[in-house]
């Protein structure tokens, strides 16, 4: 029972699922609400190792065909290990540091003046996360069921001005900020708030729920999306010249079933970039949207170490309406939606170490 109740309530928040592809989710922590209830363990370290890669591009919900069979699709290759250490101050309360090192590369023809298809790259330390938690009823008192409140702060520490070069002719080059999705932070100081729940529906069988919301109140970074050009003027009108620093949502809900050391999940994720922020003006390139996901899990717990591994499979994915396209269609008069690529799943494989 007891085992089932810690495995229960592993939440995977921090493998930054970027909502696959262009309509780029950053790094949101390593596991927050923890299986610290009943343990005596002070100190918990949660490694993750998440990869995708996102070739297919969508217009609304859209699949742009034609972009494969022309071979004009860009395609990013994006990989993360979220290093994240949890400390229990008491029963009810505790604080999670995140730190992502991410390693993403892009290959694109649009980018290089359709002279060829080139890669750019970016690596290093992302957005540093640091957050509270606290049970809302003492575990001790409910053991069968609870909610996490999180409160944290996202730190601007990820380079949001990775340069790399791209080609003006096949044998020309030109240094420029790479793209929005392969930067490795958004330039912004952001606020976290987390709610995270279980229940347990018997010995074997039990629930979870998770919401993460990320509140980025600058509205620009003030980093170009020329590539080292010249911006156009029509980028300047409707503000797509400079990149956006959006917020960011998810929600998770599924089933955990317990069967010995092993555990099996199956729930949906939904990861969205808002086209408007929570506080603050959304002026800026962003490529806004959502994706909804089927995600199944398995978790193998040996003494105190626990395995998992989780893939997302897209089932809905949605480019919307970014707030350019909204200034461009009311000064053309012309219905006016960018497109954005995505993955079919993202692979998310990890352990959770008790110290």
């Amino acid at each position: 029972m007891k085992k089932l109740f810690f495995i229960s309530i592993l939440i995977f928040i921090g493998y930054q699922s970027y909502s696959q592809g262009c309509v780029a989710i950053r790094s949101t922590g390593g596991m927050c609400a923890s299986d610290h209830h009943l343990d005596t363990s002070k100190w918990q370290l949660n490694i993750n190792n998440r990869y995708f890669k996102s070739y297919k591009h969508f217009i609304g919900t859209v699949e742009q065909t034609q972009r494969q069979t022309l071979g004009t699709e860009v395609i990013n290759h994006d990989y993360t290990m979220d290093i994240a250490i949890q400390h229990k101050l008491s029963a009810r309360w505790s604080w999670m540091l995140d730190v992502p090192i991410i390693a993403n590369s892009r290959s694109s023809l649009y980018e290089h003046n359709n002279v060829g298809r080139y890669l750019t790259h970016s690596f290093g330390i992302g957005d540093i996360r640091f957050a509270v938690y606290s049970w809302l009823v003492n575990p001790e008192k409910m053991p069968k069921g609870n909610i996490q409140v999180g409160l944290g702060v996202k730190l601007p520490t990820g380079n949001y001005n990775v340069q790399d070069f791209f080609h003006v002719t096949a044998d020309s080059l030109r240094a420029g900020p790479v793209d929005q999705s392969i930067q490795l932070g958004d330039g912004g100081t952001g606020i976290t708030f987390e709610l995270n729940t279980f229940y347990n529906l018997s010995r074997q069988l039990s629930f979870y729920g998770n919401f993460y919301y990320l509140s980025n109140p600058q509205d620009v970074n003030g980093i170009s999306t020329a590539r080292g050009a010249t911006p156009s003027s029509s980028s300047i009108q409707n503000t797509s010249n400079v990149m956006s620093v959006p917020d960011q949502m998810m929600i998770r809900a599924g089933l955990n079933y317990m069967v010995n050391d092993f555990t099996f999940s199956a729930g949906v994720r939904d990861e969205c970039l808002p086209v408007n922020d929570l506080i603050g003006s959304s002026n800026g390139f962003r490529r806004p949207g959502y994706i909804v996901s089927f995600e199944p899990g398995i978790t193998y717990t040996k003494g105190k170490i626990n395995f998992y591994a989780y893939v997302p499979v897209a089932v809905t994915r949605n480019r919307t309406q970014s707030v350019p396209d909204q200034i461009t269609t009311k000064l053309t008069g012309k219905y006016t939606q960018g497109d954005a690529a995505f993955a079919d799943y993202t692979v998310n494989i990890g352990m959770n170490i008790k110290l």
